[in-house]
């Protein structure tokens, strides 16, 4: 016997439609009864994996496929809890058994967000496969490497084969292109079997227009506020408290059924939300509720563009309670000083000065003017708070995906700048994230690309990219088309780069492998305290140096030769970039390089 349940407040009848995958006959309707808040419900016998599992049956017992009718209509649609579309976005929905997998991983307990490494990847381009199955092949790699954790951008089940994952329209069913329910499970498993944890990015703030079916059962959108996609997801209305149901359970799936170590939630700004427990509270709580449950560390970050501590200050002190945030304001004083790009939002960035101001207090804009938005923008952040909780990179999927062409820092930057870029970011006070390939300067472009079913969607997508570039110089046969598949295939990594083959610096992955090595060996490298980091720069000089307690990190921007006066005699060297020298109170170093030294005060 299976409970078919969904949740259609303002329908007047609901039936479910059952079938059998194997079985060519008709599938069953079968009417649901209202019950109380909404919900519909039914009981269907023969259509239980366990019983199926009793009677010895060789069909897999999660074989149910079902779809739901409202008011008497014969649109079949997809459950908007479904844990597998097998079809698609718009095919029925299969019954998921979650009992069913045989986890190893029962030592496993998690792993902390503070003095972790993260490591952004995209199932589908990581490998040439493009699955969950082939990305364990290469899980070996990133222990070499040093990392703690991968974060994955979104596998909730979105429209087409390929695409970024960011217009999931199925929160609670894995993307079957990538391996579906048990290829994530099965992934998951191997990383924790080989130490590496896993942080799954959901998108709570929209859903993609293509196969998006929430509108006909619920109030899950409202016109009360607009966001960049269209209507807002319904947090604080009429109906929104099974809308944060939805969403509290959906963030529960992902760490309790899928064994992940913790979530990154897209862009919690268009979040709008003015009950007095804000929806990033109640995830938080929720989170830290489960952690202490199973025993095992589990952490949240959002991603944010409002440069508010608040986000990652303790509840009763008035914050959101949250474990940690992105810092886009790092990496644009990181990329604009090492790029002297100016453009758009980098118009504020690339000083050594404002450099300076990110690493020692997170935010450049902490209530000052952004040139960018014409108005002041952000808060300070205090000494009290932590620096691990902001996680920054020198790379990531927007600042690469995002532009014209995609193309990732090596397309801008001297393997010389890669190497300063690199030092900085991970011996930085913040939680570093590289973005797959980047350790070893993948040429591989990371473009937008798209698999839009619906033509027209398709159409305004690839005219309005185009669009957008042309507007700022660029040719409109330059950029590529997001339809087209090419683009998908050719932004997939090349992993021979990774063995030297056609790399642009074959030394650059042995150079991140030791930079990590040396973060987790340096006790004053993984200092979170705000106390732990200051800078000196010269900007005509072009050196800057950022001390970490009694570590000293030495970079020459320029491309001749510099001495740097330094605080404290350098008495070992573990890392350099290029050639140098020491001396008492200073370091020498060639143009273009970095050095880290240990100090003698």
């Amino acid at each position: 016997m299976t409970t078919f349940r969904v949740w259609a407040p303002e329908a007047k009848a609901a039936s479910v439609i059952v079938a059998r995958p194997d079985d060519p006959g008709e599938p069953r309707a079968v009417d649901l009864t209202a019950g109380e808040g909404g919900w519909w419900s039914a009981d269907v016998p023969d259509a239980d994996p366990e019983t199926d599992r009793a009677r010895g049956a060789d069909r897999n017992p999660a074989d149910i496929d079902y779809a739901f009718r409202l008011d008497g209509g014969l649109d079949e649609l997809p459950d908007p809890r479904s844990g597998w579309q097998p079809y698609g976005v718009h095919g029925r929905s299969r019954l998921v058994d979650h009992a069913r997998f045989r986890w190893t991983d029962t030592a496993w307990r998690g792993v902390p967000l503070a003095g972790s490494v993260l490591y952004e990847l995209h199932i589908g381009t990581f490998t040439p496969e493009g699955t969950f199955d082939a990305a364990i092949g290469r899980l070996g790699h990133l222990v070499e490497l040093g990392v703690d954790a991968v974060e994955l951008l979104p596998c909730a089940a979105y429209p087409g084969e390929h695409g970024w994952g960011y217009d999931g329209v199925d929160l609670f069913a894995v993307h079957d292109p990538y391996g579906g329910p048990d290829g994530l499970k099965r992934f998951v498993d191997a990383a924790h079997a080989h130490g590496i944890g896993v942080v799954m990015d959901v998108v709570y703030n929209h859903l993609g227009p293509d196969g998006n079916y929430l509108s006909r059962f619920g109030p899950y959108f409202t016109g009360e506020y607009a966001t960049p996609w269209g209507a807002a997801v319904n947090l604080d209305g009429p109906g929104s408290d099974e809308v944060r149901r939805f969403i509290l359970d959906n963030a529960t799936m992902w760490l309790r059924d899928y064994h992940c170590d913790g979530l990154r939630l897209d862009a919690v700004h268009t979040l709008l939300d003015r009950r007095a427990v804000h929806l990033l509270e109640d995830i938080t709580a929720t989170t830290h509720r489960l952690s202490a449950a199973l025993g095992r560390a589990m952490f949240v970050v959002a991603e944010s563009d409002l440069n508010d501590p608040r986000v990652v200050i303790p509840v009763d002190a008035g914050g959101l309670g949250m474990d940690g945030q992105w810092c886009d304001d790092v990496h644009h004083a990181l990329w604009a000083t090492l790029s002297g790009e100016r453009q758009g939002y980098y118009a504020d960035f690339g000083s050594l000065p404002t450099l300076a101001k990110a690493m020692e207090q997170v935010f450049v804009h902490n209530g000052t003017f952004s040139t960018f938005r014409g108005r002041r923008h952000g808060r300070p952040v205090s000494a009290g708070v932590p620096r691990h909780r902001f996680v920054t990179f020198l790379q990531d999927h927007d600042q690469i995906g995002n532009r014209a062409i995609g193309d990732r820092a090596g397309a801008s930057l001297s393997p010389g700048l890669l190497r300063v870029g690199a030092a900085l970011l991970l011996t930085s006070p913040f939680t570093p994230m590289l973005f797959m390939g980047e350790e070893w300067g993948a040429t591989t472009p990371w473009c937008f690309f798209t698999d839009h079913v619906d033509p027209a969607l398709a159409e305004a997508v690839r005219t309005g990219r185009r669009a957008e570039f042309v507007a700022h110089g660029w040719g409109a046969d330059q950029v590529p088309d997001p339809q087209d598949p090419a683009t998908f295939h050719a932004s997939k990594l090349r992993w021979s780069q990774a063995d030297g083959a056609g790399a642009a610096d074959p030394g650059l992955l042995d150079w991140y492998r030791r930079l990590i090595a040396l973060r987790r060996a340096e006790g004053d490298l993984t200092d979170a305290s705000a106390a732990a980091t200051r800078c000196a720069y010269d900007p005509d000089g072009r050196w800057f140096a950022l001390y970490r307690g009694m570590v000293a990190v030495v970079a020459n921007l320029s491309a001749g030769r510099v001495t740097v006066p330094v605080d404290g005699d350098p008495f070992e060297v573990p890392l350099a970039s290029a050639d140098y020298g020491t001396g008492p109170g200073q370091v020498e170093l060639d143009g273009e390089s970095v050095v880290i030294a240990r100090l003698r005060s």
